[in-house]
């Protein structure tokens, strides 16, 4: 399964049923789960750990190192769920001192072009469309899709089922469950198709709704919304995770359209 015109350090581990197609380049202190795809004029670098029955298309660099001048040769990783697939020319740089890796959850689908740059931490069932770019220690929850041309600045959040239009350029956290866009980004909505989708009932969607009521369209500051949220809406796990969202922010939330 391996084709003769690879280069494939001897050290590097492959696990059964792995696939390299011709021209890839696979270095020293790299891991690959079994029946994973590699396609033709891939490099993977040292530190990658890549999950089972992956597939990476034509171009991809995994874990190069970051582009980031604070960086003196550290050892560090990239990490890949089971799953999950890096289209064409997808760049994934591995971690700093800061964190130490660069994480991408399983299941997740990566679109042709995107970045994720060092230190970031990717949750499971992610979509991030053509030419997503993320810098630095960006965290990303679960099942979030970004549309193509989406650029994050660092340390941004984005909570778990979020939405982000396309051609959006996100300098501040989203909170999870909305829908955002519009230029400067702001919340448009709560992301009731995909929640639906992905098995939230209309009680759910409706906690979720008169949270974010509250909190974009009451015109209350962050700290004053969230002490009538904890007061009006039900206990609940949509809830809490809302709350604690908010309360982790560190450059502040996205505001409200009106």
């Amino acid at each position: 399964m391996i084709h003769n015109l690879t280069s494939i350090h001897p050290k590097a581990q492959l696990g059964e049923e792995v696939v390299v197609e011709p021209f890839s380049t696979i270095h020293e202190n790299v891991e690959i789960g079994a029946g994973t795809w590699i396609g033709s004029n891939v490099t993977i670098m040292e530190g990658a750990r890549i999950g089972k029955n992956c597939k990476i298309f034509p171009g991809a660099v995994i874990s190069a190192i970051p582009q980031d001048l604070k960086f003196k040769g550290e050892k560090t990783s990239v990490y890949i769920g089971d799953n999950t697939t890096i289209r064409e020319c997808v760049t994934i740089n591995r971690g700093t001192t800061a964190l130490g890796e660069t994480s991408i959850g399983s299941h997740c689908l990566i679109m042709a072009y995107s970045h994720i740059a060092h230190d970031c931490s990717i949750g499971e069932h992610c979509i991030f469309s053509n030419n997503s770019t993320l810098a630095g220690h960006i965290e990303i929850g679960n099942h979030v899709i970004l549309s193509g041309l989406t650029a994050i600045h660092q340390f941004c959040k984005i909570g778990e089922y979020a939405f982000i239009a396309g051609g959006s350029l996100i300098r501040k956290d989203v909170p999870p469950y909305v829908k955002a866009g519009r230029e400067p980004l702001a919340f448009i909505g709560v992301n009731t198709i995909g929640l639906s989708r992905k098995g939230f009932d209309t009680n759910q969607i409706k906690t979720i709704q008169d949270a974010y009521r509250i909190l974009f369209q009451k015109k209350l500051n962050t700290t004053s919304a969230l002490e009538v949220i904890e007061q009006e809406i039900n206990n609940c796990e949509e809830k809490t995770k809302i709350i604690d969202f908010l309360k982790q922010s560190d450059r502040g939330i996205i505001k409200g359209y009106y």
